[in-house]
């Protein structure tokens, strides 16, 4: 067996295709091998697949798996065939796609380390610029979701992040049911709603169709759920929810504070759920929880409020109404803001009950949106920061074969 059988076996290649020369470069740390095809053979169009002998050919190069340490690179004649419809077209290889410049395994090994490391980092391991990287990305993404199929779609959950500090927001909507990202779009505001809806619609799927949507209480994001998914009922996530109180408790301690100096360094043993504290913290929290304190009160009725999540679905709205009632007289003007908020999203805390939706999901993924970030650093614009996104968090089932 000689080089040239070894390395045809060794990339798959069939009749026609077999490998005319090969050359390997010591110095350069390079193998070239080059490719022909047998005289005579009838190539499909691409663009209908009816069978037509080669009209003239065209020299081709692309960058290939490394041999051991070596860059390898393929070079060949492409056909373009003569098809009877279509005319002239440049026939399509096995071994990779048109107008890429890489061999299919050479691409599926960038969309595996693109899961893994920075594309920058990437870039420098496989010695090609971070743009044809980025392409390549772009394609594969770009067929994955146009192939998805959102028919089952039933429960979405909505969040934004910052794609950079201040300014540029991506939204992203996520079926909460396969725990993935679906679309990712920038703006956080009630238009990006209507996009996904067409998204949704475009890919087998119906607005009118879903029955839940977890947010937080964005009156933009409430809008446009209200407008484009009338059937959907919106929850606001239990965690959302406390994670409000705590706000207002806080800025109880930071006023009482003022006058109060035993409050210093205690803002975590408020805010803290007491599984998480030290049995030093525990006792210093039990001991003022008890006092006159003001933000005592409010410690205790951010207590109070917790436990109602631990209520069933037909005690939860006495409950609940005791407690706004409870709020909306303590003389604690940051809890009465909270109670007023409280009534305002009246249906889409007591949701939860029902639903049982949380934001953990979202959370979850965005702390995978922020590696993103790290994984992106040097990206161009928001649509890469967007691939990166799909990529981490969104399953696609794309590798290229």
């Amino acid at each position: 067996m000689n080089e040239k059988t070894l390395f045809q076996l060794a990339l798959g290649l069939v009749d026609p295709w077999y490998v005319s020369d090969t050359k390997f470069d010591t110095e350069a740390k390079r193998l070239d091998i080059f490719l022909d095809f047998k005289r005579g053979h009838a190539f499909p169009c691409p663009e209908c697949g009816k069978s037509g002998k080669a009209h003239d050919t065209e020299e081709k190069s692309w960058r290939h798996l490394n041999f051991f340490q070596h860059e390898a690179y393929l070079h060949a004649r492409v056909p373009r065939m003569r098809c009877p419809d279509h005319g002239v077209r440049l026939a399509n290889v096995p071994w990779g796609r048109k107008e890429s410049g890489f061999t299919l395994l050479f691409e599926a090994l960038v969309m595996m380390l693109a899961r893994e490391m920075p594309i920058n980092a990437i870039a420098e391991l496989l010695k090609v610029t971070d743009h044809r990287l980025w392409r390549v990305l772009k394609h594969y993404i770009a067929v994955d979701l146009e192939r998805m199929d959102l028919s089952e779609l039933t429960s979405v959950g909505v969040d934004e992040t910052a794609a950079r500090r201040g300014h540029n927001y991506v939204s992203l909507f996520v079926d909460m049911d396969k725990r993935k990202v679906v679309f990712v779009t920038e703006g956080k505001d009630a238009p990006t709603i209507e996009t996904f809806a067409g998204h949704l619609t475009d890919r087998g799927g119906s607005p009118g169709a879903v029955t839940d949507v977890v947010c937080d209480m964005s009156p933009a994001f409430i809008a446009g759920v209200e407008t484009h998914f009338p059937e959907a009922a919106i929850t606001f996530d239990k965690f959302h929810v406390v994670k409000l109180l705590n706000a207002a408790l806080d800025e109880v301690r930071r006023e009482e504070q003022r006058t109060e100096m035993g409050l210093k360094s205690t803002r975590y043993l408020w805010l803290k759920n007491l599984r998480n504290l030290t049995n030093r913290q525990a006792a210093t929290i039990h001991g003022l929880s008890r006092t006159k304190l003001k933000t005592a009160r409010a410690y205790r009725m951010k207590l109070v409020f917790q436990e109602i999540y631990a209520l069933p679905k037909h005690l939860a709205e006495a409950a609940l109404e005791g407690w706004y009632q409870w709020g909306i007289r303590s003389r604690l003007q940051p809890i009465v803001e909270f109670a007023r908020m409280l009534r305002r999203h009246w249906d889409g805390i007591l949701r939860w009950f029902t639903s049982g939706l949380t934001n953990g999901l979202l959370e979850n993924l965005n702390g995978l949106v922020q590696a993103a970030k790290a994984r992106a650093r040097g990206y161009r614009s928001l649509e890469n920061f967007k691939l990166i996104i799909y990529l981490l968090a969104g399953h696609l089932g794309l590798l290229p074969t």
